[in-house]
């Protein structure tokens, strides 16, 4: 007895991508990620929630608060804050990191500007889960003017659940962006 593949939500027949792509939604992660965590005064509440869960979550081996501080939310703009955190990924003294501003946008530009680091804005369940198996995105920026704190938290959680996989069709394609970066530094 043969199985039939489930046909296409859209109706189409099916592809070898939508198999590849079956294939890599099961890539969910047991290591412990190093982490860190920051915001600018826009993005202070949901920085100290996410903050909180980061540190309560097995998943999580490590978590360095970039600030802004509670205390003196004016004290760091989106883009220092940014900046230096995406600067922790590349130098390889943490995995991944959460960014909350305003609307996510601000923070995932900064983040970006760092050789070796691909940041995104990502307000649903679908662009977190492909912004890890498609990209291979070590920051995630979330806006706090723009989603609820439930939904953030959740999608957080989500991401924290997925590793790249290196053997995917995507590492071509993240790899395109590799070899560009290496050339124009």
């Amino acid at each position: 007895m043969t199985s039939t593949p489930l046909p296409r939500a859209d109706g189409r027949e099916r592809t070898a991508h939508d198999d590849d792509f079956e294939k890599e939604k099961t890539t969910m992660v047991s290591k412990r990620w190093r982490m860190a965590v920051g915001s600018d005064d826009a993005g202070l509440d949901y920085k100290e929630m996410i903050l909180a869960d980061l540190r309560a979550d097995e998943r999580v081996e490590s978590v360095v608060d970039l600030g802004v501080p509670v205390d003196d939310p004016e004290s760091a703009t989106y883009g220092e804050v940014g900046i230096r955190l995406a600067e922790m990924v590349a130098a390889g003294e943490i995995d991944r990191g959460v960014l909350i501003c305003g609307t996510g946008i601000g923070m995932a530009i900064s983040a970006n500007k760092v050789p070796g680091v691909r940041a995104t804005v990502a307000h649903d369940s679908f662009s977190v889960e492909r912004s890890i198996l498609s990209n291979n995105c070590q920051v995630l920026t979330l806006g706090q003017r723009v989603i609820g704190p439930e939904l953030a938290r959740r999608l957080v959680s989500e991401w924290l659940g997925y590793e790249f996989d290196s053997s995917s069709p995507s590492n071509e394609k993240v790899s395109v962006i590799t070899r560009y970066e290496k050339r124009a530094c």
